[in-house]
């Protein structure tokens, strides 16, 4: 992996859309990470921003979000973003929340909506984050 930022990108079905407007909006801004995405959303990312640096894992549903997890627990991600449809019922939920656990437990910066991915790319907080960072206490 590259000694570069990298933020993990994720969005629901119904929110994919709204993902790659948001990527279009802040090309500039992602151009200076690494992104690592989960299947569909990275394809119709890619598809818009030919020139970010979009690394795709698999679908969601079939175990992306394990590995974007995986990269959490690795301390290998500056921050996620991740686009939540509440309103529809999801069959991976369960994937869902323990990605969600694991950017808590980490300390990883998070956004969960348009808005609030605005203000993590604009933090400070992320700006200064190293993809080596030092290790939290394990929980018990």
């Amino acid at each position: 992996m590259s000694a570069r930022k990298s933020l993990a990108l994720i969005a629901h079905d119904a929110k994919k859309d709204e993902m790659v407007d948001f990527a279009l909006a802040h090309r500039e801004k992602l151009a200076n990470y690494e992104l690592y995405t989960t299947g569909t959303t990275g394809a119709r990312i890619l598809e818009a921003c030919p020139d970010l640096n979009v690394h795709r894992r698999k679908s969601g549903p079939l175990g992306g979000d394990q590995q974007i997890g995986a990269m959490i627990a690795e301390q290998q991600l500056s921050g996620l973003i991740f686009f939540v449809d509440p309103l529809s019922p999801m069959p991976h939920d369960v994937d869902v929340k323990a990605l969600m656990r694991l950017a808590l437990v980490y300390d990883l910066p998070m956004a969960l909506n348009r808005s609030t991915a605005g203000i993590l790319l604009r933090s400070t907080r992320l700006q200064g984050l190293s993809t080596s960072s030092s290790t939290p206490e394990t929980p018990e």
